[in-house]
């Protein structure tokens, strides 16, 4: 019924995550708020965690990619269930160092690295460095050099797969600001420049298609591509690399159409892949890195909010406004990204009308959600939007001067605040 297993309805027609009703939830901490599933994040976990386990023996590691959701009781967590993690900006570096999460599981990614960011990369050990130009590739080596360190380090590859995805995150083809370009000579001139610097140590390569990915057969040729490759590295340099991260982008489901595959098929085909390509291209099978992010924790939050007004326009739409909008939620302004929205005080009765969910921003294009089946609801009543664990808290804002929400995590039934909710004086706290 729900897009995620964390999600259920109790005997007063509550929608329910984590074993907490949403309507007392709200009641205790105001809205907006929005409610991680603890439980779903660590089950999600343990499938990339035992998926490396089972189709590599254990040789590689999954990063969570903390872009999707980025604060300390995030990294505590990945931490605990084992899982290595990617940042990317000094900012998710610093969180994930406050956390305690060990350095040597970190891989610092980023098309535009800051010099202070690479030297703080490298000053904390970090376990890979993910090189995006080769403008990146001479200020590393001339840190790298004055500090006496030699960092392990991979290199962003576009593989030239357009995968089937919104056009602002499809970021494997060739017309993308990411990474060294395989049809141009581009990637293959530098991987001989890092091999033959002194400063640096080239062990791997790094690709990523895109997000919200359905089909498993891009993923099959990223594959392809990648490995042959490092087949072709090895042909003209006599260097094996010894990792290849194939990044993430695996699709969610958002609304009831969605269907995408389980993360464990995905897994298991592209294994079978990397195996036969190796084999037929004499190569060992490297150590493997995959960047789950969204597909870990997107379906296991939602957001509730409360309805400010309900504003009918005869004969062409209902609005719905809402307590928040585009500050909390900028995805649908972006990428009109679609949702399943309720009334999570009547989260089991059919949904009766069609309604355009909209912000209480100044802004006409801040909307939620337009044309969205929903329960009748009136002013005062609840809305819950679900799956909006991944790229909404992390992409929120302050514009017009609204605080960000507070976040709650809920386990079994109990529920713990994770990040607080801003105040009016946190507004200003930086104004001089």
């Amino acid at each position: 019924m729900f897009v995620s297993d964390s999600l259920s309805v109790n005997e007063k027609h509550h929608l329910t995550i984590g074993g907490c009703d949403t309507v007392d939830l709200a009641e205790k901490y105001g809205t907006p708020l929005m409610v991680f599933s603890e439980d779903g994040i660590r089950r999600n976990c343990r499938k990339f965690v035992s998926s490396i386990e089972e189709n590599y023996d254990g040789k590689g590691l999954a990063l969570y990619a903390s872009k999707a959701f980025s604060c300390l009781a995030m990294y505590r967590l990945c931490k605990e269930e084992k899982m290595g993690v990617d940042v990317v900006s000094g900012g998710e570096l610093y969180t994930a160092l406050k956390a305690g999460f060990p350095p040597e599981k970190i891989f610092f990614h980023g098309n535009n690295k800051t010099t202070d960011e690479l030297i703080y990369a490298l000053e904390s050990g970090v376990g890979r460095i993910v090189a995006d130009n080769r403008e990146e590739l001479a200020r590393l080596s001339k840190l790298a050099a004055a500090r006496s360190l030699r960092p392990k380090i991979h290199l962003r590859v576009k593989p030239g797969i357009d995968a089937h995805t919104h056009q602002f995150i499809r970021t494997g083809q060739i017309d993308s600001k990411f990474g060294f370009a395989l049809e141009t000579g581009e990637a293959m001139l530098a991987v001989k420049e890092a091999i033959a610097d002194p400063n640096l140590e080239l062990v791997g390569l790094h690709c990523h298609i895109g997000s919200q990915i359905f089909d498993i057969d891009p993923f099959e040729h990223a594959a392809e591509v990648m490995l042959t490759f490092m087949a072709q590295i090895k042909e003209e340099t006599g260097v094996e690399l010894s990792e290849l991260n194939l990044g993430g982008g695996f699709g969610i489901k958002y609304t009831e159409q969605d269907n995408p595959e389980d993360f464990t098929a995905y897994m298991k085909r592209v294994a079978v892949v990397v195996k036969k390509q190796c084999a037929e291209k004499n190569l060992s099978v490297p150590f493997i890195v995959i960047e789950p992010g969204r597909s870990i924790i997107g379906a296991e939050g939602i957001t509730l909010y409360t309805v400010g007004s309900v504003k009918e326009i005869p004969g062409i739409r209902t609005y719905v406004s809402i307590d928040g909008g585009m500050t909390d939620n900028p995805r649908y302004i972006l990428y009109q990204s679609e949702y399943e929205i309720l009334c999570p005080s009547k989260a089991d009765l059919p949904k009766d009308a069609v309604v355009t969910v909209a912000g209480k921003c100044c802004e006409s294009g801040d909307l939620i959600q337009e044309n969205a089946p929903i329960q009748t609801v009136q002013a005062g009543d609840l809305l819950a939007v679900l799956s909006t664990g991944a790229y909404n808290y992390s992409m929120a804002s302050n514009y017009n001067r609204v605080p960000r929400p507070l976040v709650l995590a809920v386990r079994d039934g109990k529920e713990h605040i994770i990040i607080q909710r801003e105040s009016y004086e946190d507004l200003i706290r930086n104004d001089q």
